[in-house]
């Protein structure tokens, strides 16, 4: 049993070993390994190797025989072989000699080779860079345009090169370092802009405050011209200007370079910040309209300084409408409606302070004709103006004040330079100069010779028309300040009522209440205001052709004159008997009479008759009083009449012997 079982392992192992030889025959050497690991894993290598020696064996064998068949066919090969390499020897060399020759005969072409290898890579270099140049030159070109832009202050031009350049050319060349540098800089540049366009700003602003009278007074000289044309419509003031009133004003871009406002705006409203431009712009402007509406210390002195303070505010005005107009919204209405308010509510407040310093009413004049041009011009802008005329209304009154204080003074030169002597005339030619000069008619003075003599001085013509220019000057404050003709009525008579019962009543009242004034004076006093009272209705009718008011109308005020001058005649007579009784005193007191002599004899005293003649000389004054007056004073034929007036109720011999006792 056991050989049995020791046949069968045999068996088994040399299977296994015939197994490893043919996989080594068949297997590649660098996987052999694991094939030969299984032999010495097990414990037959011995055999192993037994059978490897005779299989090589076997193969040498093999190996010997295949030489021994194909050895002849192999010295054949090699004798053949021997042969050929002396051929190869010779086509060597003559490969070698060519290559020798084809190299000494190429080196040129093989330089030239090289030269135009190089030139094609210099070629390709070239037309690579031709191509990036294409695509720079035009980020190139808009840079150097956008910085000629800035130098030029070519701003807002420059703001839109900028736009372009960064977001159409520069995204197709941003990985150039240049273009890096470029990018950064844009914001630079845009503050840049930003900076300079300001700069401009704020220079343009200077200089309309500097030049806002230039362009003020330029606006009210195209103004001036053109009054407005009002009508009146229905029952209220409604003032209509016609379209030539515009046409001639100049615009205010004939006065002012706005393009520095338009460049900043745009800017602003490019780089997203137009609020910030507009606040800024408005805060600035209402600044200067501060500065503007501050009038200087002395303005009322002339009325330039007027002219000035008026020609300031009207540019300032002209510019922001004009800006309203032109601007989408940096200025709106309700902006400059704020400004004008402002602007009226001041302008009214410093005309009233300085024009209470005018006491010349020329100046109030030329003042209010300024004040008419200043509301029409901003008035054919747009602006109302109604509390500017009502203000006139003010200044009228003070007008008419200083216009009473003129004329006291013209009143007072003309009595004081008065001779108090009827009007000679030598002449039909002075004749009527004086008739033209006052109303007055005398049939019987008329058929009397040359020379003859009127029976007033010249103080009544002179009185008369400088009345008349009372009312002239009266009348010339009320053109153009869109009154009704009743209205300009009733101020002219309010104000020449006022010249007649005040002015020139105190004028005469000082006259007659003058202490070395003689009766001859207070004489012709009383002839002269007695032609002025009959010369009132003349004025009356010169009132209403000028104003073209009846004196009918219904509230039309009426001239006081003619109480004027009788309260002044009514003064003269009361100075008179005053002045007449305490002449007669002074007579009989200063009279050095024997009052005691016994001579009685028919022959009158001396007192008596020197007495006599003075009553006579000076009683004569009064044959000169038209018959009005002579009712109180008819002293020739009744001189007691005259006593009468001072309570005694005596015949002229029992009035003298009672004024007798009356010093003794």
């Amino acid at each position: 049993m056991e050989r049995a079982k020791m046949a069968e392992e045999s068996l088994e192992t040399a299977a296994e070993h015939e197994r490893i030889l043919r996989e080594i025959e068949s297997t590649d050497t660098a996987c052999i390994g694991p094939t030969l690991r299984s032999v010495y894993d097990g414990e037959e290598h011995g055999r192993f190797m037994e059978k490897l020696e005779t299989r090589i064996r076997n193969h040498d064998r093999e190996i010997e025989k295949m030489c021994n068949f194909h050895y002849q066919g192999f010295v054949d090969s090699i004798t053949e072989l021997l042969k050929v390499r002396g051929e190869a020897q010779k086509l060597k060399n003559q490969v070698t000699d060519t290559n020798r020759k084809l190299q000494h005969e190429g080196k040129e072409l093989v330089i030239a080779m090289e030269e135009l290898k190089q030139c094609r890579l210099q070629q390709r270099n070239i037309s690579a860079t031709v191509d990036k140049l294409m695509l720079c030159l035009p980020v190139l070109e808009m840079y150097s345009k956008l910085r000629d832009q800035m130098k030029t202050k070519r701003h807002y031009p420059a703001l839109k090169t900028l736009e372009h350049l960064e977001h159409t050319y520069l995204p197709q060349v941003s990985h150039y370092r240049f273009c890096k540098v470029m990018v950064d800089n844009i914001p630079k540049l845009r503050e840049e802009i930003k900076d300079v366009s300001m700069s401009d700003l704020k220079d343009f602003l200077e200089s309309i405050r500097k030049h806002s009278d230039k362009i003020g007074e330029t606006a009210m000289k195209q103004v001036g011209p053109w009054f407005v044309i009002g009508w009146l419509i229905g029952s209220a003031n409604i003032w209509l200007y016609t379209d030539f009133s515009l046409a001639n004003v100049p615009g205010a871009q004939d006065l002012v370079d706005f393009s520095p406002v338009y460049r900043c705006l745009h800017i602003y409203s490019v780089l997203g910040a137009r609020e910030t431009f507009e606040n800024y712009y408005r805060k600035q402007r209402r600044k200067q309209a501060r500065l503007v509406l501050q009038p200087p210390s002395n303005m009322h002195e002339t009325l330039d300084g007027y002219r000035k303070y008026f020609n300031q505010i009207v540019g300032f005005f002209v510019v922001e409408d004009h800006i309203l107009h032109t601007t989408q919204g940096l200025v709106n209405r309700a902006y400059i409606d704020e400004l004008w308010e402002m602007a009226l509510s001041k302008t009214i407040a410093a005309l009233r302070t300085h024009s209470s310093y005018c006491s010349d009413p020329n100046l109030v004049l030329d003042l209010k004709n300024l004040i008419v041009l200043f509301a029409d011009t901003l008035q054919v802008y747009g602006f109302p103006v109604n509390q500017l005329f009502d203000m006139l209304l003010e200044i009228r009154d003070q007008y008419s004040e200083t216009l009473l204080k003129k004329w006291a003074g013209v009143f007072r030169n003309i009595l004081d330079s008065d001779n108090y002597s009827p009007i000679p005339v030598t002449s039909e030619e002075t004749y009527k100069k004086v008739v033209g000069q006052f109303p007055f008619q005398d049939i019987e003075l008329e058929k009397q010779p040359f020379p003859k003599k009127f029976p007033f001085s010249e103080f009544v013509p002179k009185v008369y028309n400088q009345i008349k220019e009372f009312i002239y000057a009266c009348l010339k404050f009320s053109e153009d300040l869109h009154l009704s003709s009743t209205e300009v009525d009733d101020m002219i008579r309010k104000s020449t009522n006022l010249l007649l019962t005040r002015t020139l009543s105190n004028s005469l009242q000082n006259v007659i209440k003058r202490k070395n004034i003689g009766l001859t004076e207070l004489v012709q006093i009383i002839i002269n205001t007695t032609h002025l009272e009959k010369s009132c209705k003349y004025l009356e009718e010169f009132i209403t052709n000028i104003t073209n008011v009846l004196p009918e109308t219904v509230h039309t005020t009426k001239l006081y004159g003619t109480t004027t001058f009788k309260d002044a005649r009514h003064a003269a007579e009361e100075e008179i008997y005053t002045n007449l009784n305490q002449k007669i005193d002074q007579f009989l007191q200063l009279a050095d009479y024997d009052w005691m002599t016994g001579d009685l004899d028919n022959k009158a005293s001396d007192y008596l008759v020197d007495l006599i003649a003075f009553l006579r000389s000076t009683f004569a004054v009064f044959t000169h009083l038209p018959s009005l007056c002579l009712s109180h004073c008819e002293t020739l034929e009744k001189p007691h009449s005259v006593f009468q007036r001072f309570g005694i109720n005596l015949y002229f011999p029992e009035w003298l012997s009672f004024r007798i006792q009356q010093m003794l």
